[in-house]
């Protein structure tokens, strides 16, 4: 059964908001070890910009390998 393209953005949706959560506290964390300073309004703007690209990034292979599975190769 082939995934919706509702379903396809469900799920990287859900992926990126969890990996957001992640990388703003592996941030928090990491960047004092490296003597990087930021406030929390510019970690989560980093975080934010790295969403964008994660969420268009993991919707569009979604979308590829749907199709991929559809044209036999992968089925």
């Amino acid at each position: 059964m082939q995934q919706s393209r509702v379903m396809s953005f469900v799920e990287a949706t859900t992926n990126v908001v969890v990996g957001y959560v992640l990388a703003i506290a592996t941030q928090l964390a990491v960047f004092p070890l490296f003597g990087l300073e930021a406030a929390l309004v510019e970690h989560l703007a980093i975080g934010m910009a790295f969403v964008m690209v994660s969420l268009a990034r993991s919707y569009l292979l979604r979308r590829l390998f749907e199709r991929l599975r559809g044209a036999g190769p992968f089925a």
